[in-house]
């Protein structure tokens, strides 16, 4: 066993997230790792993973703004919305001007209600909806909020393939979680008429941990590092040093005095330095929610 803490890794193209969880088993030498949110195989970058007691803050880091740079290409369709599906239509977008681009990403950027892709996790009538698609049937999935805080469009690409003029276009994705990038390629395909699926996709942040601090997984094989468990809280939440006392009282899970450090979790450090727990703020009190280092 390598430690407590966080791992940042750079997925790879075609590997799953639970392909990823499985190899870093193998070179933590421990089968206490989760990851916190998942990449499609098709999407590179930041995939989040908790090792050891890590793993009890996954929960809490998946909601978190995320960052992608993705491709979008508009005048087909797939099955997937991606480019991993079949081929459904393919109407071209030689008459869409870079206007109509702009304006609709602009129509998808703030607060919006984004119906999942059929091919998506959710689960329907305690089935998941990839698994019914894979069978042939078309599930009805209800819009679900999503906030895409920044729709940048990098740049605009008359390509020609497959005997017709398509779209391409980079642009960097700031989103909630839960955000499908590809369900907005989707719509804005539909928005101009055209469709449109998302080609490639990399995700550059989730919440404080971006590209600079993640591995490759040749690079873990070589040398396996992990963020510390006290240091990957810091880094997510804000802290809290408590006394000596009250370390004691939340090892035992009890309640300790409010602060004004916000309602949302905060990180407990004895003081010596320890993260103890994370702690929710209640009229009153300071309770813990994820407790470290039990008693």
């Amino acid at each position: 066993m390598t430690g407590n803490g966080v791992v940042i890794v750079d997925k790879p193209a075609d590997w799953t997230s639970h392909d990823v969880v499985a190899r870093t088993r193998r070179l933590a030498g421990t089968r206490k790792v989760g990851h916190a949110g998942t990449l499609d195989p098709m999407a590179t970058g930041v995939l989040v993973l908790g090792v050891g007691k890590g793993t009890k803050l996954l929960g809490h880091l998946t909601l978190t703004e995320k960052v992608y740079e993705a491709t979008i290409r508009l005048g087909a369709t797939t099955t997937t919305d991606d480019a991993e599906g079949e081929p459904v239509a393919q109407s071209g977008a030689a008459e869409v001007a870079d206007e109509a681009v702009h304006r609709g990403v602009q129509a998808l950027t703030g607060t919006i209600d984004q119906v999942p892709p059929q091919v998506s996790a959710i689960k329907v009538d305690g089935k998941r909806a990839y698994k019914s698609a894979r069978a042939g049937t078309e599930v009805e999935l209800a819009a679900r909020r999503a906030t895409i805080s920044e729709f940048t469009v990098h740049e605009l690409r008359r390509v020609t393939a497959d005997n017709g003029v398509f779209v391409d276009f980079d642009a960097r994705i700031t989103c909630s979680s839960g955000t499908y990038v590809r369900a907005l390629a989707r719509d804005l395909g539909a928005a101009l008429g055209t469709g449109g699926h998302l080609t490639a996709l990399r995700r550059t942040r989730v919440g404080p941990y971006d590209l600079g601090q993640s591995a490759t997984l040749e690079r873990l094989a070589e040398e396996f590092t992990l963020v510390p468990l006290a240091e990957a809280v810091a880094a997510a939440f804000p802290a809290r040093v408590l006394s000596a006392d009250e370390a004691r009282k939340v090892t035992h899970g009890n309640r300790i005095s409010p602060d004004d450090l916000g309602a949302g979790p905060v990180g407990l450090y004895a003081p010596d330095g320890t993260v103890v727990a994370l702690a929710e703020q209640a009229p009153g009190y300071r309770k813990p929610i994820v407790v470290f280092e039990a008693a």
